[in-house]
């Protein structure tokens, strides 16, 4: 009987030891889950900083260029892609401190096997870049031959292009808030252009008008397959989510873009203009140079926002932080070009701001049901380990 009691209260110590165990790994695991989620939206929030800033710093010194006498349409082209080697010390860095040199040997073999080839890769930063050029010399010639109305219009048909894109390369799902999202930003877009002077487009040739016309349309199209085909490769190809990959998709088309772009300055004759152009700028040949410069920079930093936000999120997260820097550009127009700030652009303001809130809270509720149900998994789990024992 003594001998019965004994294994009876050895049995039961054995079972209130797994279950203290079996809570304890419930704990670890909850507790890696947040930390994972708190990394993943800081991360996003730095990127969508890099991406607003980057963006409305580029546009506002894109208009100080051409508002002071600049008029090179590759000019204009090459530095939206010529700042790339800014980025090459950071490549180098988080590459030399890359996951495969710290991990053990199994890991090591695992990260082989996900590694892609080079052939590939290569081929990818070719296409992008070449992608890249025509995208980036079609939005120049949109700027040259429309009015900034017209042109902030069909710019902002980039988000519908990309909605479309991404449901049959990305499988996005589309739900109330990110329909209503996408309605609210394009509106908001819409508003300003609506609103914006009709009589610039006095003086614009017919042809010249419908060619910027076609070409804007194209390059917002153009514009939303590039990140949506970015979003495929990563998660097809690349299949790693580090931010070396992400430096690398930036900068290997950046060159190949800026490469184009070179040959395009040469072949046009346009680089003969060049000199003349920078002794004739209203604020100097150094102004000139600065501007060109950091207006190169900030479409690095815009670019690095937009890449992160594709691989934390997607396309069409990205695609909407971007379209939110719209109403977001004639606000800082205000204190930096001294333009009128008018109830219109207040209005489409706010329906950016109210949008952008609608499409987070979507992700807020993805989160809480991915949430919730790893949390059923691990009860699940814990049950199956108690019953077996």
């Amino acid at each position: 009987m003594e001998i019965v009691q004994e294994l009876q209260l050895e049995t039961t110590e054995k079972n209130s030891s797994k279950d203290r165990t079996s809570v304890f790994h419930q704990h670890q695991l909850k507790k890696q889950t947040m930390l994972k989620r708190y990394r993943k939206w800081f991360c996003v929030s730095v990127y969508i900083i890099f991406l607003l800033a980057g963006q409305s710093a580029a546009v506002l010194l894109g208009r100080l260029y051409f508002d002071k006498g600049g008029n090179s349409k590759w000019m204009s082209t090459f530095v939206q892609s010529a700042g790339f080697p800014v980025l090459l010390p950071l490549l180098f860095y988080f590459s030399s401190s890359s996951p495969q040199s710290k991990s053990n040997n199994n890991n090591k073999d695992s990260f082989k096997n996900t590694k892609p080839k080079v052939s590939s890769l290569i081929l990818l930063y070719i296409g992008f870049g070449l992608l890249l050029t025509g995208d980036n010399l079609m939005y120049s010639y949109g700027l040259l031959y429309l009015p900034v109305s017209t042109y902030s219009l069909l710019c902002a048909t980039q988000l519908a292009f990309n909605a479309l894109f991404s449901y049959f390369l990305n499988s996005q799902k589309f739900t109330a808030f990110i329909f209503n999202s996408i309605v609210l930003l394009t509106i908001s877009a819409s508003l300003l252009a609506i609103n914006s002077d009709s009589s610039e487009s006095s003086g614009i040739l017919r042809g010249k008008y419908i060619i910027g016309f076609l070409c804007t349309v194209f390059a917002s199209a153009v514009f939303s397959l590039y990140l949506s085909l970015m979003q495929l490769s990563f998660d097809k190809v690349i299949k790693r989510k580090t931010f070396s990959s992400i430096l690398g998709m930036q900068i290997y088309p950046s060159f190949v873009a800026t490469s184009g772009c070179v040959v395009g300055l040469f072949a046009s004759g346009e680089w003969k203009t060049l000199h003349n152009e920078m002794q004739s700028y209203q604020k100097g040949s150094v102004s000139y140079v600065m501007t060109l410069v950091w207006i190169a920079v900030t479409w690095q930093v815009f670019s690095i926002g937009m890449i992160g936000l594709i691989l934390e999120v997607s396309s069409l997260f990205s695609n909407l932080i971007s379209t939110l820097s719209l109403p977001i550009v004639p606000v800082l127009a205000v204190f930096f070009f001294h333009d009128k700030f008018s109830g219109v652009k207040a209005v489409a303001l706010l329906l950016a701001i109210w949008g952008f809130i609608s499409y987070i809270y979507q992700h807020y509720l993805d989160d809480q049901k991915a949430k919730a149900d790893k949390s059923d998994d691990a009860v699940e789990a814990s049950k199956g380990e108690v019953e077996v024992c």
